[in-house]
């Protein structure tokens, strides 16, 4: 079996898909990253401001 060399194994993914294997590995050496929340929540810095542009947005 030789690489390919897609370079999916050296994504940092929990899993991936080998080509020259024909099949889905799991990363043993997978390190999740810090999840960072994106949306807007209640008592976070300009959530009024950002509620109101959006409803008016849907008013319209």
């Amino acid at each position: 079996m030789n690489c390919l060399q897609c370079n999916n194994c050296k994504e940092n993914q929990a899993t991936y898909y080998c080509i020259a294997k024909g099949d889905f590995v799991i990363n043993e050496k997978y390190n999740p990253g810090e999840k960072n929340r994106s949306g807007w929540k209640k008592g976070s810095k300009n959530y009024e401001n950002h509620r109101r542009i959006s409803r008016k947005e849907v008013e319209v």
